[in-house]
């Protein structure tokens, strides 16, 4: 007995043994199979949108050329190869603005813009949120309605509101107007129903009225409707007094009249019958055009509250009066003067646009936009003006004055701005010795300032508080001093492309101090080192096109959190330039590198300790080999997140790399390697 209980104790305890090792085997078998089923996932979804990378690795490309740098701050690239390669990649936009911009439709809108992405819905970028308002259509008075193509709101169907306009574009009819045809078209149908039954009324006085009732009077208490709703009475007592002998002629005389209808309908001067004792009412009066409704020129339009008049050939503001416009737009014409009263007509303009015409700063009346009180926008690019005209509406929000001849800025000239959040003065004769210091000073809501392709050799002095992004691109600078950005805690971004900064120019206090920089654009400057002392908090660094010769070693060991974007593109770095120390301090942030058109002939050390790296660019280098472990670690190759590799356009044996090089990279259509360079 004692042996049969200790032999079932042994079987219980074997079995209890192997389970619990089946069970963590097929822990490990489902865990294996997960991750195993989610590369395939993840692989295919690659492959599924990137086309088959096959065709991708075949690809010819020419080689690349120099970057178009846009205004805007985006770079057009002629990188075929880059271009080639499907679905999302980076593009040189590494400038994101401040916190607090949007993205809509794959554009960035800073903050409090306006927009209307399609017809009758408004857009606002509050605080990096997007706030559509749709527009209420009005009811339209009509039989029949019709909705136009890229319109939302029905209008009437009828042959009026079909017939071809001289507008210059296709807009909508304002409310008012579809208002005023429906009350139009109810009038007419109203006077001729009121003709037909004067008809009516005439044909029985015909048949009970003789010659013999002419001159007798209306009782005092019979109205005229009255007797006309009684005509066999009248007949009765007509027929009383009717003279025998004359009934013939009366009948002839019937006849007659009866011919002669067509006639009488037709006169409306002086309408009677029988002795002036009914008299047709006259016609119902067309109503007023309501007010409100301007009177265009023939090449304006109007759509709601609009009133555009593009390429209208105007040589003066067009006196309008519309209390409801709050929108005017007079863009590409010769106006050459705005005088005091050009804008008494429209008290409630919100934003007005006199960009491109010959509007000069005498020609600007004083008082010409004093009486604005709602105006928000401003905008008079394109214009001959030498100073920022006078007694600008406290309310304005937006200003833009680029591309005129501004020669001086003084102390008052924007004074009285102090809601004014975004100020653009790009493309003027503005310098550090015609901008007061104190021109900025009372703008105490400005965000947003640009003051590219002017003459400036320092940072202008006296920027406000509040400001967080600056762009002075296509400047003379040439050093950026200790106190540059004292007082601008709050800044952002700093675009300083294309001026003549050299790395040993910069102080080292410049902007190291700074909280909230994360983005510098130094592209396209004198630097032959990436500069020391960068700011703790950057993001975003641009050094393209400059003549790099060598990253220093502990240069971004000091930032939090972490440098994520480094574009080092077109300079001249070396392999001795680089070493594993260089990138200290961004391995655990980098996501995107760019080190193409350079002079590297190998791949730089460090790059497969980049776990964050998504985007690497080593094209258009003198790189020869690709040898084990550069890029991918076979033993790491789940903790990366290496998606394009762009290689093109070197010296690179694609037969001679090692099968596993790649492991790391989820897809294969994302390496581009072709085509290569033959010495």
């Amino acid at each position: 007995m004692k042996f049969s209980s200790l032999y079932c104790f042994l079987l219980l305890l074997i079995f209890q043994t192997d389970f619990g090792q089946n069970e963590e085997t097929s822990r490990r078998q489902r865990r294996k199979m997960y991750h195993r089923r989610l590369r395939k996932s993840s692989l295919s979804t690659h492959r599924s949108v990137r086309q088959p990378g096959i065709q991708q690795m075949k690809t010819v490309t020419p080689a690349a050329k120099l970057p178009i740098i846009n205004l805007d701050y985006s770079i057009e690239e002629n990188f075929e190869s880059f271009l080639s390669v499907p679905g999302v990649e980076s593009s040189y936009n590494v400038l994101p603005g401040k916190k607090g911009h949007c993205l809509a439709n794959g554009m960035i809108m800073y903050n409090k813009a306006v927009w209307s992405p399609e017809p009758c819905t408004t857009c606002l970028c509050l605080n990096g949120k997007v706030l559509c308002d749709e527009t209420k259509c009005h009811p339209q008075m009509c039989p029949q309605t019709i909705i136009p193509e890229g319109e939302c709101c029905p209008v009437c169907s009828d042959t009026e509101q079909r017939e071809p306009t001289n507008l210059p574009h296709k807009q909508q009819s304002p409310p008012w107007v579809e208002m005023n045809r429906a009350l139009r078209k109810e009038e007419l149908q109203l006077e001729e129903d009121e003709e037909v039954k004067q008809d009516e009324n005439r044909e029985q006085k015909k048949k009970t009225f003789r010659p013999g009732d002419w001159g007798r009077p209306i009782n005092e208490g019979q109205s005229r409707e009255g007797k006309a709703q009684r005509p066999e009475e009248e007949g009765r007592q007509a027929h009383q007094h009717r003279n025998p002998a004359r009934e013939n002629e009366e009948d002839d005389e019937e006849e007659e009249e009866d011919d002669d209808d067509e006639e009488e309908d037709d006169d409306d001067e002086d309408e009677t019958i029988r002795g002036d004792t009914f008299r047709m009412p006259p016609r119902l009066p067309i109503p007023a055009t309501p007010r409100g409704i301007p009177s265009l020129p023939s090449m304006c339009s109007l759509s709601y509250k609009t009133i555009s008049c593009i390429s209208a050939d105007l040589t003066q503001i067009p006196p309008l009066t519309a209390p409801e416009i709050t929108s005017l737009e007079l863009i590409d014409n010769s106006i050459t003067s705005i005088p005091d009263e050009a804008f008494n007509g429209l008290p409630n303009l919100e934003r007005l646009d006199l960009s491109k015409n010959n509007i000069t700063s005498s020609g600007i009346g004083p008082k010409a936009f004093k009486f604005l009180k709602n105006l928000m926008r401003l905008n008079m690019d394109g214009n001959n003006l030498v100073t920022i005209p006078s007694e600008l509406p406290s309310t304005l929000e937006e200003l833009k004055i680029n591309e005129n001849k501004l020669q001086v800025i003084d102390e008052e000239s924007l004074s009285d701005l102090n809601q004014l959040v975004t100020l653009e003065l790009e493309g003027n004769n503005l310098s550090e010795t015609n901008v007061n210091s104190l021109a900025f000073k009372h703008l105490k809501s400005l965000s947003y300032l640009r003051l590219g392709r002017n003459k400036f050799r320092i940072i202008p002095q006296g920027l406000p508080a509040s400001i967080e992004e600056l762009y002075l691109e296509n400047n003379q600078i040439e050093e950026i001093t200790e106190i540059s950005f004292n007082h601008t805690r709050k800044i952002n971004v700093i675009g300083l492309r294309y001026n003549k900064i050299e790395e040993n120019r910069i102080a080292p206090l410049a902007w190291i101090n700074q909280e909230n920089l994360e983005s510098i654009d130094l592209s396209y400057n004198k630097l032959y080192h990436v500069p020391s002392y960068l700011p703790k908090s950057l993001v975003h660094l641009v050094l393209i096109g400059n003549q790099i010769e060598r990253i220093p070693g502990y240069v971004f060991g000091h930032m939090e959190p972490g440098l994520e974007y480094l574009y080092l593109s077109f300079n001249k770095l070396v392999d001795d330039g680089i070493d594993r120390v260089s990138f200290y301090g961004a391995y655990h942030s980098l996501r995107e590198l760019f080190l193409d058109h350079n002079e590297l002939k190998s791949i730089p050390p460090g790059v497969q300790e980049m776990k964050a790296l998504h985007f690497l660019r080593l094209n258009n280098n003198k790189i020869r080999n690709i040898l084990p472990e550069q890029i991918c670690n076979a033993e790491e190759d789940d903790d990366s997140n290496l998606q394009h590799l762009h290689l093109e356009n070197n010296y690179i044996k694609t037969r001679e790399i090692p099968s596993y090089a790649f492991s790391c990279i989820r897809s294969y259509s994302s390496i581009v390697l072709k085509p290569q360079n033959i010495k």
